[in-house]
């Protein structure tokens, strides 16, 4: 039996949807980030990372809250609950919009998350994200070796094997700092598979661009990959691996349905 498509809501709710969504994420953030700015110097690593993560996790989790009571968002991300006490290793998700980052740290609250460096200035984000410990990626052997440390430390690591977010069908070429990390550190690689109906957030989404609403995400856990020894193979097999699953993917964004349909034909 054919599912019936989700019914859309009326322009002037997807409007609303948009601006309370988006005004709520800013409120928490701001106000945790304040907060964590002046707690940073008087805390010490251990504590303030573990306060630090798991306050962000809240901040997150009370968002993808308000989106689902909205009627915004229908999350499925409940597959992510099976990691959260299983020890450190590297989480690498597909990367189809910024949601992708929101959605893991909401259900896992000992992740260390590698991040662009200008936003550990960004009022909305900086402070929180300097109490988490979380990792600039400026310097490519210092995000490695600080990486490493978060990973002995017992946490689990956030990054995406794109790089950036999907710009080409089904995903786009592996950067090596996974294998190099994974390698280093000694420990697997357990990729997560995100799927969306939607190209909400995607690159070069507007921020206050309205998508149709409502719009769904799905997240299920992929292969537990072996810290590698050989990091270009290992890109390779992670590529291969990430196209075929989101080839059978059952949520696809718009702007690559026709890539599926010839991909499916063929």
């Amino acid at each position: 039996m054919t599912q019936a498509p989700p019914r859309r809501f009326s322009p002037l709710y997807e409007v609303f949807c948009l601006y309370v969504g988006l005004g709520a994420l800013g409120v928490l953030c701001l106000g945790w980030s304040l907060v964590a700015a002046m707690l940073y110097p008087f805390m010490p690593d251990a504590s303030g990372r573990r306060l630090g993560r798991r306050a962000i996790t809240t901040v997150f989790r009370i968002y993808l809250r308000i989106l689902t009571l909205l009627g915004a968002c229908r999350f499925d991300i409940s597959a992510l609950d099976e990691l959260r006490d299983q020890g450190p290793m590297i989480l690498a998700p597909n990367h189809p919009c910024l949601l992708d980052a929101v959605m893991v740290i909401a259900r896992l609250p000992n992740v260390a998350c590698i991040m662009k460096a200008s936003l550990l200035k960004n009022v909305f984000l900086g402070g929180g994200a300097r109490l988490a410990r979380y990792i600039p990626n400026a310097r490519p052997l210092q995000m490695v070796y600080a990486s490493c440390e978060a990973l002995a430390d017992g946490g689990q690591l956030l990054i995406f094997p794109e790089g950036t977010r999907t710009v080409r069908y089904p995903v786009n070429e592996m950067i090596p700092s996974v294998a190099l990390i994974a390698r280093r550190a000694k420990v697997p690689v357990q990729t997560i598979i995100i799927e969306t109906d939607s190209d909400y957030l995607s690159k070069g989404w507007p921020l206050f661009r309205r998508p149709p609403m409502p719009i769904r995400y799905r997240i299920r856990l992929g292969r537990r990959f072996d810290p590698p020894t050989d990091a270009t193979a290992f890109g390779r097999e992670l590529e291969d691996f990430f196209a075929a699953e989101l080839a059978r993917a059952e949520l696809v964004p718009p702007q690559f349905h026709a890539a599926a349909r010839n991909t499916s034909a063929a």
